[in-house]
């Protein structure tokens, strides 16, 4: 099988694919140990106090929604089941109306998130080189240069909208880099994104077109390095191999749909997060413009207390598991913000400290998953909030009721109005 022969015809299969749809339930919770729903206002609006609630009186929650899924809320249940492949499979990490059929396994649809071992282990493997430590720095500077021309862009402004004039372009920018995908695309990278993550319960028909518009564009953008290779790491992909054979089409392009995904949501979510912070607390804000030194340190703290990213488990077979009486292909929310704030992991755990000397925070997963481009998602935070604080010393909040949060697994502000100067 040649390249081309890979990557031509179409990709889409004929009517809805295989696997469960439930029905979708939306409105109110009634009660958060027992109805949860992290695609509820209240939970995007605030999730911690929700969380703090049920790690006291039911770590464990539960609900009826999605099929059905369970909330561990404690540090030690989160990584006891993020480091548990034998009985919690990673085939579909996004909790959702559909689960895919059990035979997607060890593969699944965005590898190498989406696998199990042992694939997972060698699709991850192929990743490694394009996020060490030393393929990262090399794109630092680049990045600081962006940063200061969005900066630039703001020049005059007295109020600005920090998540979409600043914090969403600098990963899109990064990762179309990366990809070699055309910047200029970074507003459908955007749709994507919200689509992917926040467009849980849309009905399904609706859902499967967003979808199909992904994979289109992806499929486009293979095609295109097919006919034009370039040193990217679409091509690279591209020209990769497994076990002696070239990677299938559809692991290439799910590869590629998680890199722009999380590569994008996450750090767009983190750099928000760590302004919205700075706004509405002076005090860390003056004290990080007076010592930069202190921004490293500071940044953990803000990746500790303001974690973006919740994972997704499917229960493999019936058990109990530390008295939830778990089914079958019952979700589990990994929430890796709540495990960053259970006190007994963490002193103070409720308080954001920026200059906290221990913090084994988990922003960035446990076990075989976790993120393969955290040095990546690293830099971009350092550098965005470097740029920032030396370019805008002085900011504060807008009009705090203006500032909206994304639903769903990616939790990071949409909307985040600052008054620049004078705050």
């Amino acid at each position: 099988m040649t390249v081309d022969d890979r990557f031509t015809g179409g990709f889409r299969k004929q009517g809805p694919p295989a696997g469960t749809r439930n029905e979708i339930v939306t409105g109110p919770v009634s009660d958060w140990a027992t109805d949860f729903s992290h695609l509820e206002a209240e939970w995007a609006a605030d999730p911690y106090p929700i969380q703090d609630d049920l790690r006291a009186r039911c770590p464990i929650a539960h609900t009826g929604r999605f099929g059905g899924g369970w909330l561990p809320t404690r540090y030690e249940d989160v990584a006891a089941i993020a480091y548990d492949t034998e009985r919690f499979s990673s085939r579909s990490i996004i909790m959702s109306n559909y689960r895919p059929p059990a035979e997607t396994a060890p593969v699944g649809a965005t590898p190498p998130i989406s696998s199990d071992p042992p694939f997972h282990h060698d699709a991850r493997k192929l990743l490694l080189p394009a996020f060490t430590k030393k393929a990262v720095a090399r794109r630092e500077e680049a990045t600081r240069a962006f940063c200061h021309s969005l900066v630039d862009a703001l020049e005059g402004a007295d109020v600005v909208d920090a998540a979409r004039d600043y914090a969403q372009h600098i990963p899109i920018r990064v990762i179309a880099d990366m990809l070699g995908f055309p910047p200029e695309d970074g507003p459908r990278f955007s749709r994507f994104v919200e689509s992917a993550l926040e467009g849980v319960n849309l009905p399904p028909e609706e859902r499967m077109a967003r979808m199909d518009e992904l994979f289109d564009y992806l499929y486009d953008q293979i095609r295109d390095h097919v006919d034009n290779p370039r040193d990217d790491l679409t091509t690279y992909l591209v020209d990769a191999e497994l076990y002696g054979h070239k990677l299938q089409p559809n692991h290439v392009a799910g590869t590629i749909a998680l890199l722009l995904i999380a590569g994008i949501d996450t750090t767009w979510s983190a750099i928000g997060a760590s302004l919205w912070h700075l706004a509405k607390t002076p005090a860390d804000r003056e004290r990080l413009v007076a010592e930069p030194d202190l921004l490293p340190t500071a940044m953990e703290e803000f990746l500790r207390a303001y974690a973006p990213v919740t994972m997704a488990r499917l229960v493999k077979e019936d058990m109990s598991w530390r008295g939830a009486d778990m089914r079958a292909d019952d979700w589990v929310l990994l929430s890796f913000p709540a495990a960053n704030r259970d006190p007994e992991q963490f002193e103070r755990a409720g308080e954001v400290v920026i200059d906290r000397e221990v913090n084994r925070h988990v922003a960035f997963g446990l076990g075989i998953h976790r993120c393969v481009g955290s040095h990546l998602a690293r830099m971009e935070l350092r550098v965005a909030l470097e740029v920032w604080l030396e370019r805008i010393p002085v900011f504060g909040l807008a009009d705090p009721a203006a500032v909206t949060w994304a639903a769903g697994q990616v939790r990071g502000p949409r909307t985040l109005p600052l008054r620049l100067g004078g705050a």
